[in-house]
């Protein structure tokens, strides 16, 4: 039968939050918000915060053209607009545009004679560096996160359960296929099983740690070649127990975590993978 997988193979997580009440919590820290967001969503919301800005500013000044009558002295030269060269709402977003992105062509400029003209050029200039600094923020974040160095990091497809100087262990390798090293790269292995404790309460996930050197230090890797991570059986392993013939009907997931900083970077990247009953071998 086809198992369920807690994590995949590639190291993607299949848990799944659903009847989550309190969504205001994802607004609270809209910056997380929006770098979790796909590519497509991320790029959507990046372009409509320029455009819809560009186009609330660029209506304000439109408005404030037709409110003062500039849009009546067009070709009037004594007198003296908010805007030179401000002739309607494709203008105005024009003008709009070359404010906040501080273009400057110089056909279109604000007049010392408009007041409420200066003061909104001011706040579309506090308020268009504030775009920039957030959204600008979002995509480097994005761009810069070391996920994709996952990839290059690899874990054998089993996992053996074999006597090394005569204990029994249970085993897997790891290997980094770029030139590039993981500094400080660590590692650690969960066990995730259901259980019932002795009050007879059910625990369907329930995360044991699997010691792969955290005493002796050899958890810590330097990952220059490929390594055999080695897990004891011995009095402490939740698999002291546990036969062969009850290994292979038993239902388990082993979760491998390993973690590090990328060196070209110095950002702190995680990779995930898991083997299941059938991809653990005896002997």
């Amino acid at each position: 039968r086809k198992r369920q997988r807690y994590v995949e193979k590639d190291g993607k997580c299949n848990v799944q939050h659903g009847n989550v009440r309190e969504t205001y919590r994802y607004l609270t820290d809209i910056f997380t918000t929006l770098v979790d967001l796909k590519w497509r969503f991320s790029l959507l919301i990046f372009i409509l915060a320029y455009a819809l800005t560009w186009l609330f500013f660029g209506l304000i000044w439109w408005v404030i053209a037709y409110s003062r009558g500039d849009l009546e002295h067009l070709g009037d030269h004594t007198w003296t607009p908010c805007v030179n060269n401000l002739n309607g709402f494709v203008s105005a977003f024009l003008f709009s545009i070359e404010t906040e992105t501080t273009i400057g062509y110089g056909h279109r400029v604000i007049t010392d004679t408009c007041p409420e003209g200066i003061v909104l050029l001011l706040l579309q200039a506090i308020l268009g560096s504030m775009v920039n600094a957030f959204m600008v923020g979002c995509m480097f974040v994005k761009i810069s996160q070391p996920n994709k160095r996952a990839e290059t990091l690899v874990f054998s497809s089993h996992a053996v359960v074999s006597l090394r100087d005569d204990r029994l262990c249970l085993m897997f390798r790891v290997g980094d296929l770029r030139d590039s090293h993981i500094v400080e790269a660590s590692i650690r292995a969960k066990l995730i099983q259901s259980k019932q404790t002795q009050e007879g309460e059910f625990i369907p996930l329930d995360q044991t740690d699997l010691s792969v050197g955290f005493e002796t230090g050899d958890d810590r890797l330097f990952l220059v070649s490929p390594l055999i991570i080695s897990h004891e059986i011995d009095e402490r392993s939740p698999f002291w127990d546990v036969s062969r013939g009850q290994l292979e009907r038993d239902d388990f997931e082993i979760v491998v975590i390993l973690e590090g900083m990328v060196e070209a970077t110095g950002m702190t990247c995680q990779a995930h993978s898991s083997y299941l009953v059938d991809k653990v071998l005896w002997g």
